[in-house]
């Protein structure tokens, strides 16, 4: 039996579900929709798992999205394909350090982007997303909020930038966004003059300044599959493209560079982690029922706090 067929059965006979991020490799995302299951954003991802009917979610992605799963679904089984499969920004907010910066600014609404621990997201007021970050910094500014933010300090600047809000950052940085480079951006959009220019805001700030529009990974599939351009500069993991490309087959998407002038490839990005995401790994976890998420009962109370407010507030 091939692995593809292994896996539908094994789903059934589970009664699980295939959830799988954008920046997944293109066949997970495929089986993902042709079983039933979802490709989508994180906090999309969780929340579809949390609305279905399966009683085990298989989570294709990164570790925060198991988590983030299990905290939105503490009474199901959540599987993820590699357990070492995990986040820049998740590593550079450990809970501890985190916790006491906090303690120390206790003032301050602490707002945490989702690609954090279930732990930080337990410490948190609020938890963002990219789509939902602007709105929400927005709402607590009017309010008169002084703001605490973690973990990702390019997004952090872009969205105390827009919204004016007085925000004391902490000092993370997703390393495949970090990568991009405004000099090679400029560039190729002198090549490409009519491309239009897709930036993700966890993105450098002279990288964003070019931009055409900035948005999460859902905002950016909307925009190459409603705007009249023919071609597209993506600022975001590569494991996008297949998303965009199922619903714009005809449109040129094009990698923005992350390298300099001479360098083996000029644009490498894609996420390490998500590329340990694979099919083989995908039956395996649902033969041993191994890497299940477990997260105490105490954090998931809290956690699921801070994540009901973003959900109430983007309904």
């Amino acid at each position: 039996m091939q692995t593809r067929d292994a896996i539908k059965k094994a789903l059934k006979d589970n009664n699980a579900l295939l959830v799988a991020h954008y920046y997944v490799s293109s066949d997970l995302q495929i089986l993902a929709e042709e079983t039933g299951g979802v490709v989508a954003d994180s906090l999309e991802m969780a929340r579809f798992g949390q609305n279905c009917d399966a009683d085990t979610i298989v989570v294709a992605g990164v570790k925060f999205m198991g988590e983030t799963a299990k905290i939105l679904s503490p009474e199901k089984r959540v599987l993820v394909l590699d357990e070492a499969a995990t986040c820049s920004l998740d590593l550079s907010c450990p809970i501890d350090k985190f916790s006491a910066f906090c303690d120390a600014h206790p003032d301050h609404i602490v707002v945490v982007y989702a690609n954090t621990s279930a732990q930080v997201k337990a410490r948190a007021d609020w938890v963002v997303t990219s789509g939902s970050a602007l709105k929400i910094v927005k709402s607590l500014h009017e309010e008169g909020k002084k703001i605490l933010w973690a973990p990702d300090k390019h997004l952090g600047h872009y969205v105390g930038a827009e919204t004016g809000a007085d925000m004391l950052m902490w000092d993370g940085a997703c390393v495949v966004h970090e990568a991009f480079k405004a000099e090679g951006l400029e560039r190729l959009m002198k090549k490409l003059p009519d491309a239009v220019v897709l930036v993700h805001p966890e993105s450098p700030k002279k990288v964003i300044a070019l931009a055409d529009v900035v948005g999460s990974t859902t905002q950016l599939i909307n925009a190459v599959a409603t705007m009249d351009a023919d071609t597209f500069i993506v600022a975001t993991d590569n494991g996008i493209f297949h998303k965009m490309h199922e619903v714009a087959p005809e449109k040129k998407l094009i990698e923005a560079p992350t390298m300099g002038e001479g360098a083996d490839c000029e644009s490498c990005a894609h996420c390490g982690w998500m590329a340990m995401n694979s099919l083989e790994k995908c039956l395996s976890v649902l033969e041993t029922g191994n890497n299940e998420i477990k997260i105490d009962d105490k954090v998931i109370v809290k956690a699921q706090s801070s994540i009901h407010r973003l959900l109430e507030f983007t309904q």
